[in-house]
């Protein structure tokens, strides 16, 4: 399971709820940990107030069932772009290794790279 930093929680649990995600387990702000899950696919994240959004090299893969229908709720809810904070999402494309993935930058720089098959 990994582990991603996050430079605010509360921003952090604010941008995936957006997305479907749910916090789970102990309130974060006791432990300064955060547990979200959307279904089957949970996230930790850990404070950390000195990560750089544009700098960060943490990254999660995310496999799902079906790649193209998780990129449209995610799109039509309208994850911003904004190069002030490196948040973004890109559209699916196929991989020379037969999956199928887009990419999904959140406001602490955390690549979650999502595909199916």
């Amino acid at each position: 399971m990994p582990i991603l930093p996050s430079r605010d929680l509360d921003e952090t649990l604010a941008f995936y709820e957006r997305l479907g995600f749910e916090s789970r387990g102990a309130p974060h702000a006791q432990y300064d940990y955060l547990i979200i899950g959307r279904g089957t696919v949970a996230l930790h994240f850990y404070l950390d107030r000195d990560v750089d959004p544009l700098t960060t090299a943490a990254s999660c893969y995310v496999y799902v069932n079906d790649v193209d229908a998780l990129f449209s709720d995610w799109d039509a809810v309208g994850v911003p772009t904004d190069p002030t904070n490196g948040c973004s999402l890109m559209p699916p494309t196929a991989t020379d290794y037969g999956m199928r993935e887009f990419a999904l930058v959140d406001s602490s720089g955390n690549l979650l790279r999502v595909g199916s098959q």
